[in-house]
Protein backbone atom coordinates (compact mmCIF):
# COMPACT_ATOMS: atom_id res chain seq x y z
CA UNK A 1 0.00 0.00 0.00
CA UNK A 2 1.75 3.75 -1.02
CA UNK A 3 1.37 6.07 1.61
CA UNK A 4 1.01 9.82 0.78
CA UNK A 5 1.76 12.23 2.85
CA UNK A 6 3.00 16.01 3.59
CA UNK A 7 5.10 16.88 6.21
CA UNK A 8 5.89 20.22 7.59
CA UNK A 9 8.28 19.96 10.86
CA UNK A 10 9.20 16.32 10.00
CA UNK A 11 6.76 14.66 12.90
CA UNK A 12 4.78 13.14 9.39
CA UNK A 13 7.65 12.17 7.64
CA UNK A 14 9.25 10.18 10.72
CA UNK A 15 5.92 8.06 10.94
CA UNK A 16 5.95 6.81 7.75
CA UNK A 17 9.56 6.50 7.35
CA UNK A 18 8.50 3.78 10.27
CA UNK A 19 6.79 1.18 7.73
CA UNK A 20 8.11 -0.63 4.92
CA UNK A 21 5.47 0.60 2.78
CA UNK A 22 6.04 2.35 -0.31
CA UNK A 23 6.08 6.37 0.48
CA UNK A 24 5.20 9.38 -1.90
CA UNK A 25 5.95 12.57 -0.50
CA UNK A 26 3.81 15.67 -1.59
CA UNK A 27 4.78 19.19 -2.08
CA UNK A 28 4.18 22.44 -3.66
CA UNK A 29 6.41 20.75 -6.86
CA UNK A 30 4.63 17.41 -7.17
CA UNK A 31 1.26 18.14 -5.88
CA UNK A 32 -0.73 17.38 -9.26
CA UNK A 33 0.91 13.83 -9.40
CA UNK A 34 -1.50 11.38 -10.81
CA UNK A 35 -1.33 7.80 -9.34
CA UNK A 36 -2.31 4.00 -10.28
CA UNK A 37 -2.16 2.17 -7.14
CA UNK A 38 -4.51 2.33 -3.91
CA UNK A 39 -2.75 5.04 -1.09
CA UNK A 40 -3.63 5.82 2.35
CA UNK A 41 -3.34 9.67 2.59
CA UNK A 42 -1.32 10.78 6.02
CA UNK A 43 -1.86 14.28 7.00
CA UNK A 44 -0.53 16.56 9.50
CA UNK A 45 -2.66 19.27 11.50
CA UNK A 46 -2.48 22.63 9.92
CA UNK A 47 -4.64 25.57 8.04
CA UNK A 48 -5.76 25.09 5.23
CA UNK A 49 -3.54 27.49 3.22
CA UNK A 50 -0.60 25.33 4.19
CA UNK A 51 -2.07 21.98 3.65
CA UNK A 52 -4.56 22.64 0.20
CA UNK A 53 -1.89 20.84 -1.50
CA UNK A 54 -3.61 17.95 -0.65
CA UNK A 55 -6.59 18.51 -2.04
CA UNK A 56 -4.93 19.58 -5.12
CA UNK A 57 -3.26 16.37 -4.85
CA UNK A 58 -6.63 14.51 -4.00
CA UNK A 59 -8.39 16.24 -6.95
CA UNK A 60 -5.60 15.44 -9.98
CA UNK A 61 -6.98 12.51 -12.22
CA UNK A 62 -8.28 9.30 -10.44
CA UNK A 63 -6.49 9.58 -7.35
CA UNK A 64 -9.70 10.41 -5.57
CA UNK A 65 -10.60 6.68 -6.41
CA UNK A 66 -7.21 4.92 -5.55
CA UNK A 67 -7.76 6.55 -1.89
CA UNK A 68 -8.63 4.26 0.73
CA UNK A 69 -8.92 6.59 3.62
CA UNK A 70 -6.79 9.24 5.59
CA UNK A 71 -4.85 9.43 8.81
CA UNK A 72 -4.12 12.56 10.88
CA UNK A 73 -1.27 13.74 13.04
CA UNK A 74 -1.64 16.09 15.44
CA UNK A 75 -0.89 17.52 19.15
CA UNK A 76 -3.76 16.29 21.34
CA UNK A 77 -2.99 19.89 23.39
CA UNK A 78 -5.13 21.43 20.95
CA UNK A 79 -8.55 19.29 21.70
CA UNK A 80 -11.26 19.22 19.03
CA UNK A 81 -8.89 20.89 16.60
CA UNK A 82 -6.86 17.70 17.01
CA UNK A 83 -6.26 16.01 13.27
CA UNK A 84 -8.76 18.39 12.04
CA UNK A 85 -6.84 18.24 8.86
CA UNK A 86 -7.16 14.63 8.27
CA UNK A 87 -10.74 14.93 9.66
CA UNK A 88 -12.00 18.07 6.96
CA UNK A 89 -10.32 16.05 4.46
CA UNK A 90 -12.37 12.51 5.26
CA UNK A 91 -15.56 14.41 4.93
CA UNK A 92 -14.63 16.49 2.12
CA UNK A 93 -14.00 13.60 -0.18
CA UNK A 94 -16.27 10.90 1.73
CA UNK A 95 -13.42 9.13 2.86
CA UNK A 96 -12.92 6.99 5.96
CA UNK A 97 -11.06 8.57 9.24
CA UNK A 98 -8.85 5.70 9.10
CA UNK A 99 -6.81 6.48 12.31
CA UNK A 100 -4.99 9.43 14.40
CA UNK A 101 -1.66 9.95 15.94
CA UNK A 102 0.36 12.51 17.85
CA UNK A 103 3.08 13.96 16.92
CA UNK A 104 5.32 11.43 15.16
CA UNK A 105 3.58 8.35 16.19
CA UNK A 106 3.78 5.78 19.04
CA UNK A 107 4.45 2.11 18.41
CA UNK A 108 0.81 1.56 18.94
CA UNK A 109 0.03 3.71 16.12
CA UNK A 110 2.37 1.80 13.65
CA UNK A 111 1.02 -1.32 14.71
CA UNK A 112 -2.41 0.55 14.29
CA UNK A 113 -1.56 1.13 10.88
CA UNK A 114 -0.27 -1.74 9.58
CA UNK A 115 -3.49 -3.79 10.83
CA UNK A 116 -5.01 -0.93 8.91
CA UNK A 117 -3.45 -1.88 5.59
CA UNK A 118 -2.95 -5.68 6.30
CA UNK A 119 -7.02 -5.51 6.58
CA UNK A 120 -6.97 -2.84 3.26
CA UNK A 121 -4.73 -5.14 1.00
CA UNK A 122 -6.97 -8.21 2.16
CA UNK A 123 -10.46 -6.84 1.18
CA UNK A 124 -9.17 -5.40 -2.21
CA UNK A 125 -7.57 -8.51 -2.97
CA UNK A 126 -8.87 -11.18 -5.83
Amino acid sequence: MLLVYMSIVGNTRRFVNKFDYPLLEISEANCFTEVDQDFIMIVPTYEIEVTDIMNDFIETGANLTHCQGVIGGGNRNFNDLFCFTAKDLALDYDLPLLHEFEFMGSVNDVNKVKEIVKHLENTHSV
